[in-house]
């Protein structure tokens, strides 16, 4: 099972910023086992959702050129507080450097304009062809289903968009 946690894109200033807003709900699989009488956002998947947030900016700046984005290093990670059901968590990411290969990123997840979890990134972007040329259709199918999904969350309207203040 793969979570997507960018409900919407906010706002998209490649090649430096990008604002995602999660809208945390009862119906969130994990919230069941976590925890049964006091639901929250697990801290991973904040971690997860900021991950998710910097890889879009990494796309939208390299314009999809390399069909993974994943995790390399994830350091300094704070934790603050707790998000749960009903409330959204606003991520922001600010580039420190995007190159072709990797990216480096300061991100922090707002909730109610308080700080619920901040980190460092580290991403690694490639192509499964550079490892497998016989793996290059695969690339095909994995940009194509990013740019569908980058469109489905607002991405394209996001850069169009002037860049304003949110407030989650």
């Amino acid at each position: 099972m793969k979570f997507i946690l960018v409900d919407r894109i906010l706002t998209l200033e490649p090649p430096t910023r990008i604002v995602t807003r999660k809208n945390l709900t009862l119906a969130e699989e994990y919230l069941a086992d976590h925890f049964p009488t006091f639901p929250v956002m697990p801290g991973v998947l904040m971690l997860e959702a900021m991950v998710q947030t910097a890889a879009w900016l990494v796309r939208a700046t390299q314009d999809f050129s390399s069909s993974m984005v994943v995790l390399e290093e994830a350091k300094n990670i704070n934790y603050k507080s707790f998000v749960a059901p009903g409330r959204s968590l606003e991520v922001t990411a600010e580039a420190i450097e995007i190159t072709e290969q990797g990216s480096e990123f300061k991100t922090f997840g707002r909730s109610d304009g308080e700080e619920m979890v901040k980190a460092r990134l580290k991403l690694r972007h490639y192509n499964l062809a550079d490892r497998n040329p016989t793996l290059a259709d695969i690339d095909e199918k994995l940009v194509a289903h990013a740019r569908k999904t980058f469109e489905l969350v607002g991405g394209p309207a996001a850069m169009k968009a002037p860049a304003m203040a949110t407030t989650v």
